[in-house]
């Protein structure tokens, strides 16, 4: 249950940066296929709020393939807790996507594509998988960069039993100018059987943080927070509970 601190928007941006300044006098043309590559060290897996590594260290790596032309896929892999966050899911979370993204001249951008949510060591009989179609929007003004978005999972899938999945999104990302230093805000709301574990099936989830990117390392912390109550430590007990996130990727 995806989307942790690698985003599909950072690794597009990645994939359509280039690789290495290329000398003026080379001829050859540049491939229009883009593959790039992250993993990341996190203190706690956190899915729209909610932990899935029992509040402790996941590992998580992805692939990211760029076609010129806008088209993407890629795969994207996390350790997760198989018996408090996760019961019976296995050890492992595998991701796999692919979309479209594209930038309008007027500076608009867009991303539409589907996830496809894979647990290979599942608990035998355990029904886990499904599919979520996503779709953004994201503008910049100069430093500024704000997107809002949707996934939607429809109900009958093996992972989602009668009831669909809405998320709604909003984020912004603020460059501090003539430093490598981003500062991140996020919020959501989560509406549907993946917020079977708040009172009434809706929740709304938040965060705020700064990242370091220099060359191929990024470091970054973020407080995440939802709006599940604590009674009777009921948040803390599900990994819904507010916490400091620190994780550490490199890209290549």
């Amino acid at each position: 249950m995806r989307i942790s601190t690698i985003g599909l928007g950072a690794l597009l941006l990645a994939a359509a940066a280039p690789a290495m300044a290329q000398d003026a006098s080379e001829t050859e043309p540049a491939s229009p296929i883009t593959v790039t590559s992250a993993v990341t060290l996190t203190s706690d897996y956190r899915f729209r709020g909610l932990s899935q590594s029992n509040k402790k260290v996941a590992v998580q790596s992805t692939i990211n393939v760029n076609h010129e032309s806008g088209f993407y896929v890629g795969t994207w892999v996390s350790t997760i807790d198989d018996e408090v966050s996760l019961p019976g899911y296995g050890d492992v979370e595998v991701d796999l996507y692919g979309g479209y993204t594209k930038t309008l001249d007027n500076g608009v951008g867009f991303d539409v594509g589907a996830l496809y949510y894979y647990y290979p060591d599942g608990a035998k009989g355990l029904k886990t998988d499904f599919f979520e179609p996503y779709a953004s929007v994201m503008y910049s003004v100069g430093p500024v960069t704000a997107k809002v978005g949707a996934n939607y999972a429809w109900s009958g899938q093996s992972g989602l039993a009668d009831n669909d999945s809405l998320y709604l999104r909003g984020d912004l990302t603020v460059a501090i100018p003539n430093t490598p230093v981003s500062v991140l805000g996020h919020i959501g709301r989560t509406d549907g059987q993946l917020g079977v574990l708040a009172p009434d099936g809706k929740y709304t989830d938040w965060s705020l943080g700064a990242e370091i990117a220099q060359k191929f390392v990024k470091l970054g912390v973020q407080y995440v927070d939802t709006d599940i109550p604590n009674d009777a430590g009921y948040a803390d007990a599900i990994g819904a509970d507010p916490r400091a996130v620190f994780y550490m990727t490199l890209s290549f």
